[in-house]
């Protein structure tokens, strides 16, 4: 997901954000060219960094643009996958993630598709391949992107989605849920699996488990993963325990992905899987997440030892999708989905919440989120930018 390379340039960067008075304006605009599935940064040079998908849900094509004037204008697309078709946006929580990292690099990950060449694992226990966790970084002139590799190596069962993140230092962390050989069976043997580079993405020791413990992870839910401005690695995920527990977690790495630390957000029961997505986020001295349960969307920030979820207001029923971004100030604005499902498009929704917590102001709602996909929220001068 986001990457907090840029935080200290964005501070200051937004100097003017952080005098404007509380409750900053809050800017729609439509994902360029027809695109589902935004993904955005906003770095500190006041570049908006997005990628987005179009095409055939089952096998569409990944597109990255920027805009420097956020989202009035965007350049010309650079298609992100080397091979036509080879990205998959059905399930909406299998699409590509975006990290901005080391010298402003644009680095995506993303499910692949049947369309692919990038060979996807020996599923033994289904007895033929399956999917492959695909990566790409854009080239050193950037003009393009290079061709994309598949990162699993000791892993199969791919399902839910990955994710990406990105640092300053130039390391590049790609996750995901999946099984290794003589796992249990089912969601019981997954778990959380980080490829780790050192180099920019150029080269990936292969992944490692990223914790050990015996939760599960849920099949069809994705995942996030966030590097923040003091080399802290995040992660949330879904569990999977006893095929009802769906919990969300937090993993914690402060050795670069190495080994993580683990905490239990918030509890679910549910015999099901709810096919949700997560996102990390830093702004206002704070790195928060974002993630749904029982229908309901919550964030919390992450580095406050007291504290609790924060809901969105109202009653909470078909509330999917959180986005999350903080401003220099500590206002966090929260978007999600009101009504989407599968094959279903629906709404989206917002609300402003002060640096204590407290929504400000009125809950906003805005028609047309597409089939498959759901909203992007960036900082902005005075303010946020959503993207859907």
């Amino acid at each position: 997901m986001r990457t907090g390379l840029w935080l200290a340039l964005l501070a200051a960067g937004m100097a003017a954000a952080s005098r404007a008075p509380q409750g900053g304006a809050v800017s729609l605009v439509r994902a360029p060219n027809g695109g589902i599935q935004p993904q955005a940064v906003a770095d500190g040079r006041g570049v908006v960094h997005l990628l987005y998908f179009a095409g055939d849900p089952k096998h569409g094509d990944l597109f990255y643009v920027k805009s420097r004037d956020y989202g009035a204008t965007w350049s010309s697309p650079l298609r992100v996958n080397s091979r036509p078709g080879a990205a998959l946006a059905v399930g909406t929580i299998r699409g590509g993630q975006l990290a901005v990292g080391k010298n402003g690099r644009v680095h995506v990950a993303w499910n692949g598709s049947s369309a692919t060449e990038a060979e996807g694992p020996m599923n033994p226990e289904a007895g033929r391949r399956g999917a492959p966790m695909l990566y790409s970084r854009l080239n050193d002139t950037g003009t393009a992107f290079e061709p994309e590799r598949n990162l699993m190596t000791r892993t199969f069962g791919l399902d839910g989605g990955g994710a990406v993140a990105a640092d300053a230092a130039g390391n590049v962390y790609v996750a995901w849920h999946g099984k290794s050989p003589g796992a249990a069976a089912g969601e019981a043997g997954r778990q959380v699996w980080v490829a780790v580079s050192h180099d920019e993405g150029k080269t990936f020791a292969p992944e490692h488990p990223a914790w050990n413990q015996p939760t599960g992870a849920c099949a069809c839910c994705g995942m996030a993963i966030f590097a923040d401005s003091q080399g802290t690695v995040r992660a949330l995920y879904r569990s999977a325990t006893e095929g009802v527990h769906r919990d969300m977690y937090l993993l914690s790495s402060t050795d670069e992905g190495a080994s993580f630390q683990a905490r239990k957000l918030h509890e679910w029961e549910i015999n099901a899987c709810p096919m949700s997505s997560m996102e990390l986020a830093e702004g206002g001295g704070q790195v928060a997440g974002a993630w749904e349960t029982k229908g309901q969307v919550y964030f919390e920030n992450l580095t406050a030892s007291s504290a609790a979820p924060v809901s969105a207001p109202g009653e909470g029923k078909g509330r999917k999708h959180p986005r999350i971004a903080i401003g220099p100030n500590g206002e966090t604005l929260m978007i999600w989905t009101e009504g989407t499902d599968w094959q279903r498009g629906g709404s989206l929704a917002w609300q402003l919440y002060d640096a204590s917590g407290r929504p400000t102001g009125e809950r906003g709602v805005a028609p047309g989120v597409p089939v498959w996909s759901f909203g992007a929220v960036t900082p902005k001068p005075g303010g946020f930018l959503i993207i859907y």
